[in-house]
């Protein structure tokens, strides 16, 4: 993957600071419960301020609504391929489920994603 490194997949996929792709975006990974999509103040590498305003991340809510119905869909299409006669109550509960297991990494997902719509890679 580092061949992709100064595009926007680079940053998303490895969770890196957008302007220079090596400090990191998050203060810990997604699924630190007690500090989840808490994001960086500044790149602790090329010392860059990670936001634009004060509410600036409450557009990656908007991302991850897309994220979470797309992740969502696909669960139930697998589901239904690996075991067609679940039944509702069974596809639900496990769409919701899985959904429920993968949101912190959506919600972190969202949140990059968010940021690399405004955020671009100049290099160190």
């Amino acid at each position: 993957m580092a061949w992709l490194k100064g595009s926007k997949l680079y940053s998303i996929g490895r969770l890196k600071c957008p302007f220079c792709h090596e400090g990191d975006f998050f203060v810990s990974h997604p699924y630190d419960l007690s500090k989840v999509g808490e994001v960086n103040v500044r790149c602790p590498v090329c010392e860059r301020k990670l936001s634009k305003e004060v509410g600036f991340y409450w557009g990656a809510l908007f991302v991850s609504y897309a994220l979470s119905i797309g992740f969502s869909l696909a669960v139930f299409g697998l589901a239904w391929m690996i075991k067609p006669d679940l039944g509702i109550m069974g596809f639900f509960i496990t769409v919701v489920g899985v959904t429920m297991l993968a949101a912190p990494y959506l919600y972190a997902l969202s949140k990059i994603i968010w940021a690399n719509f405004f955020f671009h890679y100049t290099g160190r």
